[in-house]
């Protein structure tokens, strides 16, 4: 849960395989499975996993600024913050995915 960029641009997302492909500030593309969507506090969070490190089974929370036509995907820098929505998450998928304690 440690990413410290913005990402700016959605640049493909597959309905199919909930792959999204998202770039950085820098222009590098990153591809993301989406897992979730989280309200809380009246924000909205996305969970997704990096396509890239599936194997290490960490996942990357942003929170959702802009209008819909034109979102931002923010990293969160408050751990206490991600770490409110990862469990509320958790609680939402526990039947969906086995999570290691």
């Amino acid at each position: 849960m440690d990413e410290n960029k913005d990402l700016n641009e959605v640049e493909e997302f597959d309905d199919l395989d909930n792959i999204i492909t998202l770039t950085d500030e820098e222009g590098n593309e990153i591809e993301f499975e989406y897992l979730d969507a989280v309200e809380m506090d009246g924000k909205e969070y996305i969970v997704l996993l990096p396509v890239e490190e599936q194997e290490k089974g960490e996942v990357v929370i942003f929170r959702v600024e802009g209008e819909e036509d034109n979102e931002t995907y923010v990293g969160l820098e408050d751990e206490e913050e991600a770490e409110k929505v990862f469990n509320l998450f958790k609680e939402k998928a526990r039947d969906d995915f086995d999570f290691a304690d």
